[in-house]
C-alpha cells in the first residue's frame, strides 16, 4: 500500500508540473524576451519563490543530509547556508544594479563591460559548470525513483531528465516562475511537517561534537574546517555568478523588486534547508527507535520509506523531487539561453520570416544541455560534488570581474580575462590532481600523484580566486585607466522603463 501511494503520488505530481509548465508556453508569445526573462515582469511574489526554489535544491536537501550525517552539521549545513549567503550578498551589492542594466543573460555583462572575447570565454565556463549543477540535480531524482518506483537509476535519471526538458523548453522562465512557486510552498511545507513528526515522537538527539554549536568544525582542520569553509565561500560566493540566479534578477520587475526578492528567497533558503542538517544528525537516533537499518542510496530515503506515515512521506517526497526541478530547470534554461545568446551570439531582434530565432535556437540549445547533464550523472552519480564544482569554478575566475566591472573604475578587459583563465584553470589544475572533492572521492577526473593529499582537500577552493584576484588587480593596472574612462559611457545602467520594451544603453545595443 506504501508502495502504491509513493508511486502514483508521484505520477501525479510530475503530470502536473508537465501541465503547467505547457500552460505557462501560452505567454511566451513568441518572443524571446518573454521565453528568457519572462518579460522583465515578475512581481515579488513570484520573484522571491522563484529565487528561493532555485536556491533549494537537492544539494541542500539530500546532499545535506549525507553530509552532516557523516561529517557533522556544518559540513552539511553549509550547503543551504553559503546559498542562503549569496542571496544575501547579491541582495546588498548586486540585484538593483543588475537589474537596471535590463540583460537577457550574465555573460552580456562581460561583453558590456569588456569586451566580445571576455563574453565567450565567460559563457563557456558558465554552461560547463552548470552542467555540473543539472547532472546533481538529474543523480537525485535518479536515485528517488530507483527507490521509490522501482525504476533502474539510469532509467530515473532518463524520466526526471525528460520531464524538466518538456517544461523548460516549452514555457521558459514563465513555467519555471509559475513551478518554482508550488515547488518552493511544498518544499516549505514538507520540511515543516517532518521536523513536527520526527521531533515529537523520536526527539532530536545530536551526537555530542557534531551539533551548530560545536565549532571546531570551522576551527579546525582535524574535524574539516578547510573543506566546510570552501562549502560556504564556494557557494557564498561563487553563487553570485550563476546564470540561473541572475536570470531572475533580470526578470523582476524593479530593482527594489530584485533586492527584496533575494533578501526573501536567503530567509526562505535557511528555513527549508538548515532543519534538514538537524534531521541527519539525529538520523541515527531515529532509525534505532523505529527498528529500521539504512540501506544504500540517501540516509533520508530510509527515514521517508520506513519510519514516517506514507502521507508525510509522499509530501516530503515531493518536496525532495521540487527542489531537483526547481534547480534542474533554472539550468537548463539558463545554460541553453548562454549557448544561444552568448556563445553562437545570436541576438534578440534577429528575426527571419517573423520568427524570433534566439527563441528557436535557445530551445534546441535546451536538449543539448539536457544530453550533456545527463552524461554527468550517469559518470558522477554523487550530487554534493558536482554543485560544488559549478560554483568553484564561478568563485574562482568569474565573480571578481562581475563585482570590479560594476565597482572598480581601472578595471580592464585584459584584467577580466586574465583573472577568468588563470583562476579557472587553477582551480581545474588542483581538481586534477586531489583525490577527493569536499570530502567525497574524486571519480571525475583524478590524476594520481605523490604531492597532494586528501588533508590539501578545501584549499584549492580559497586559492584559486586569490590567483584570479591577483591577476585581475594586476593586468587591469597595467592596461586599464584611459581605455576604463573611454568604456564607461558603453556601461550606463539602463533607466526604468515600460516592461516588456526593450531598453537601450546610451551607446549600442545588448539585445
Amino acid at each position: 500500500m506504501t508502495d502504491r501511494i509513493f508511486f502514483w503520488g508521484i505520477i501525479v505530481f510530475l503530470f502536473g508540473t508537465l501541465g503547467i509548465g505547457v500552460w505557462a508556453s501560452k505567454q511566451i508569445k513568441g518572443d524571446s524576451v518573454n521565453y528568457l526573462v519572462a518579460g522583465r515582469g515578475l512581481a515579488l511574489p513570484l520573484a522571491a519563490a522563484t529565487l528561493m526554489a532555485q536556491s533549494v535544491d537537492s544539494n541542500a536537501t539530500l546532499g545535506n543530509t549525507d553530509l552532516a550525517a557523516e561529517f557533522g552539521f556544518w559540513a552539511g549545513a553549509s550547503l543551504p547556508l553559503g546559498l542562503a549567503l549569496c542571496l544575501f550578498l547579491t541582495a546588498l551589492f548586486f540585484a538593483k544594479p543588475m537589474n537596471r542594466m535590463g540583460l537577457i543573460t550574465l555573460p552580456d555583462f562581460y561583453r558590456v563591460k569588456y569586451n566580445r572575447i571576455t563574453e565567450f570565454v565567460a559563457s563557456i565556463i558558465m554552461v560547463l559548470s552548470f552542467a555540473f549543477l543539472l547532472a546533481g540535480n538529474l543523480v537525485a531524482g535518479g536515485y528517488l525513483f530507483q527507490t521509490f518506483l522501482g525504476t533502474s537509476y539510469l532509467a530515473g535519471v532518463m524520466l526526471i531528465a525528460i520531464a524538466v526538458f518538456i517544461y523548460t523548453a516549452s514555457g521558459g522562465l514563465f513555467a519555471v516562475a509559475y513551478t518554482d512557486a508550488i515547488q518552493v510552498a511544498i518544499a516549505l511545507i514538507g520540511t515543516i511537517l517532518l521536523v513536527g513528526f520526527l521531533g515529537f515522537n523520536f526527539g532530536m538527539e545530536i551526537p555530542a561534537g557534531t551539533g551548530p554549536f560545536d565549532f571546531a568544525q570551522l576551527t579546525s582542520p582535524e574535524m574539516g574546517a578547510a573543506v566546510n569553509w570552501a562549502t560556504l565561500l564556494a557557494l557564498g560566493l561563487g553563487d553570485i555568478v550563476a546564470i540561473d540566479f541572475m536570470a531572475r534578477v533580470f526578470a523582476a520587475e524593479s530593482p527594489e523588486t530584485a533586492q527584496r526578492a533575494c533578501f526573501i528567497g536567503s530567509a526562505g533558503t535557511v528555513l527549508i534547508g538548515v532543519p534538514f542538517s538537524i534531521i541527519a544528525l539525529s538520523s541515527t537516533s531515529i532509525l534505532e527507535q523505529a527498528g529500521v537499518t539504512a540501506g544504500e542510496g540517501p540516509l533520508l530515503f530510509a527515514i521517508l520509506k520506513d519510519v514516517v506515515p506514507p502521507v508525510l512521506g509522499l509530501i516530503v517526497i515531493a518536496a525532495i523531487l521540487s527542489a531537483s526541478l526547481s534547480t534542474a530547470d533554472g539550468a537548463i534554461l539558463g545554460t541553453s539561453s548562454v549557448m544561444a545568446h552568448n556563445i553562437l551570439g545570436i541576438r534578440h531582434n534577429e528575426h527571419s520570416t517573423g520568427e524570433d530565432r534566439l527563441l528557436l535556437i535557445t530551445r534546441i540549445m535546451a536538449f543539448v544541455i539536457t544530453a550533456l547533464g545527463v552524461f554527468f550523472a550517469v559518470r558522477v552519480p554523487q550530487t554534493g560534488i558536482l554543485l560544488l564544482l559549478a560554483f568553484d569554478l564561478g568563485f574562482a575566475g568569474l565573480l571578481v570581474p562581475l563585482a570590479g566591472g560594476l565597482y572598480w573604475r581601472e578595471a580592464s578587459w585584459q584584467g577580466a580575462l586574465s583573472c577568468i583563465l588563470l583562476g579557472t584553470l587553477t582551480r581545474l589544475f588542483f581538481f586534477a590532481l586531489m583525490p577527493t572533492a569536499y570530502g567525497i572521492d574524486n571519480t571525475l577526473l583524478y590524476v594520481p600523484n605523490g604531492i597532494f593529499t586528501a588533508a590539501f582537500d578545501g584549499f584549492p577552493t580559497l586559492i584559486s580566486p586569490l590567483v584570479g584576484l591577483v591577476a585581475f588587480i594586476g593586468f587591469s593596472k597595467l592596461t586599464g585607466g584611459a581605455e576604463a574612462l573611454r568604456n564607461e559611457s558603453h556601461f550606463e545602467e539602463r533607466q526604468p522603463q515600460e516592461i516588456g520594451r526593450p531598453r537601450l544603453f546610451t551607446r549600442g545595443s545588448i539585445e
